[in-house]
């Protein structure tokens, strides 16, 4: 659905979801309940699976967790990727208790020695591995150098951590480079881009913050970067239940015309010439549309300044009057309705569409 070019990378497969290669952006999350608690961990999974997330990570933090992690991989209906920091020995037992794909930043792993022992268990079990690298744990030799910027020291472990694991013949990587400063982020990936245009991009801003500044930062680094062609595959962060990423993530997709997942609402900001109550209009139909999957875009405008004309390209809409709603369809009006059967008649139209 999209006329955006992008970037040509690899595919690399996470259970039966194809990251780069041309594949559609892949949407992600990650669970935030104790792993050791795998009914409350799978249910969340669940939750994010039914909002379309197309894989979700789990962390492994202790040996403990090890045992639920692999009830979770096992009855998960999406792939399951493993985030381990620190102990080699969780990377390993995560993938042999069913992980897909890891998460691992090997600046934080140990010796190169560690590290390629997650690579072998990784190339055995035929998962994939996400090379982590993160602003607030770069390697301390890169970390010191005082002749780079912040967005060279992450594309400089970035280059020598992509370079290692291929040079031991492993290629089914994805890479992440992550900052919580939008403009680091977008020169960063910028550049890996360059550096690396065959290594898939996992696309992120770490530490985005609360659900509106969250989806601020993120909405506008991984859109530039999307808009660019950048990117296989996003996670959108916030500190709120992880449910709520989703919604973003898909609408940066959507707005860019790269997925869509359900009804797109185009609404005008409303303004003196509206004579109904507009906020609570589109209110209403965006609630409706919720259990609408149709990729379509539904207009609800105020007044026929920003009616058929405006909104032409929708696939239904509704221009609103002195309390009626002149409803249309590809920009051709087709019925006139009172106010309060608005909502309903945009309901039908869609039900026929």
């Amino acid at each position: 659905m999209t006329s955006l070019a992008r970037n040509l990378t690899r595919p690399v497969m996470v259970g039966n979801v194809q990251i780069g290669g041309g594949a559609p952006v892949v949407v992600q999350s990650m669970t935030c309940t104790p792993t050791t608690d795998a009914e409350a961990t799978l249910a969340q999974v669940r939750a994010l699976a039914e909002v379309d997330c197309d894989v979700v990570r789990v962390s492994v933090p202790t040996r403990e967790a090890l045992e639920p992690f692999g009830r979770v991989c096992a009855q998960s209906p999406v792939p399951i990727v493993a985030d381990i920091h620190f102990d080699y020995r969780l990377a390993i037992g995560a993938v042999r208790a069913g992980a897909a794909k890891l998460r691992i930043n090997p600046g934080n792993i140990g010796s190169w020695e560690r590290v390629d022992a997650v690579i072998d268990a990784a190339g055995e079990a035929g998962a994939a591995i996400r090379i982590g690298v993160n602003a607030g744990s770069l390697d301390e030799t890169i970390a010191a150098r005082d002749d780079l910027t912040q967005p060279e020291k992450l594309v400089a472990s970035s280059l020598q951590f992509v370079e290692h694991f291929e040079q031991r013949g492993f290629e089914n990587i994805v890479l992440s480079a992550k900052a919580h400063s939008v403009n680091t982020t977008i020169e960063t990936y910028r550049a890996l881009s360059r550096e690396l245009p065959t290594v898939p991009l996992h696309l992120g801003v770490t530490e985005a913050g609360t659900h509106l500044q969250g989806t601020i930062k993120s909405s506008v680094a991984l859109g530039v970067l999307l808009s660019e062609g950048i990117g296989d595959t996003l996670r959108v962060s916030l500190t709120a239940d992880p449910v709520d990423e989703l919604p973003v993530a898909w609408g940066i997709l959507s707005s860019l015309g790269l997925r869509r997942r359900g009804p797109e609402l185009v609404s005008c900001p409303t303004c003196g010439r509206t004579q109904v109550n507009l906020i609570d209009l589109a209110e209403q139909v965006s609630q409706r549309l919720k259990t609408c999957d149709k990729p379509i875009s539904v207009a609800v405008m105020g007044c026929v300044v920003n009616g058929p004309g405006e909104a032409s390209d929708a696939d239904v809409g509704v221009a609103c009057g002195r309390g009626v709603g002149m409803v249309f369809r590809h920009g051709e009006i087709i019925r006139k309705v009172p106010e309060d059967q608005i909502v309903d008649a945009l309901m039908e139209e869609i039900a026929l569409l």
